[in-house]
């Protein structure tokens, strides 16, 4: 049976996705695979010393999304990237935030929000701002860095986000953007909710760091 072997695959290399959901995030873990050991992430808020992921070492249960209580030994820090992506909050509420369990797995503060109850409070009861302030907000106390990553501009500058991590730029690699169109009678009030955040990723360029 032949091997198939790919030279730019790196097994100690490791890719945190992170995202709020709607983001893009699963795409991205399906093409960085190409590159290295990936894994998607909804905790809320990143660990100040970055930990494994779900069950992987630790015998406490812990959902399969989420940063665990294990550090990652700080000999192994340097073989991880841990990415924040993230998009219009507008689209991603339609595209993920009225499954059963989204809001669980984004560890929302009251996973019993529904969208009709965001639009007759006009406030951010989902804690979309607070998701986002935690991840490109910097902190020194962390023992890691966090690239921030814009999905909107993600299919035509993929490879100023391919050097920062310190991946080839393979064209047949790269994902097809798909997007579902919708037309929805609430856009607009909660675009008018969700503005400053909108305006704040806008100011944002492709990718920074934290």
């Amino acid at each position: 049976m032949e091997i198939l072997t790919k030279p730019y695959y790196d097994p100690k290399r490791v890719f945190y996705v992170c995202s709020y959901g709607g983001c893009g995030s699963k795409m991205l873990v399906n093409y960085l695979s190409h590159f290295g050991e990936t894994e998607h992430i909804h905790s809320r808020k990143p660990p100040l010393q970055l930990t494994y992921i779900g069950d992987k070492q630790t015998k406490n249960p812990v959902y399969c999304e989420w940063f665990n209580d294990t550090p990652v030994p700080p000999s192994e820090l340097k073989h991880y990237h841990v990415i924040f992506i993230y998009n219009n909050p507008v689209r991603s509420i339609y595209s993920r935030f009225q499954l059963d369990t989204h809001l669980d797995h984004i560890q929302c503060p009251d996973p019993n929000i529904s969208l009709s109850d965001v639009l007759a409070s006009g406030q951010d009861l989902y804690g979309i701002n607070e998701f986002f302030d935690n991840y490109t907000q910097p902190d020194p106390r962390r023992n890691y860095p966090i690239l921030c990553v814009k999905y909107g501009d993600l299919f035509t500058h993929l490879p100023a986000l391919n050097a920062a991590l310190g991946i080839p730029s393979l064209i047949h690699l790269f994902p097809l953007k798909q997007e579902t169109k919708r037309v929805v009678d609430e856009e607009t009030k909660l675009v008018t909710i969700y503005q400053p955040l909108i305006d704040k990723m806008k100011a944002r360029p492709f990718v920074f760091q934290v």
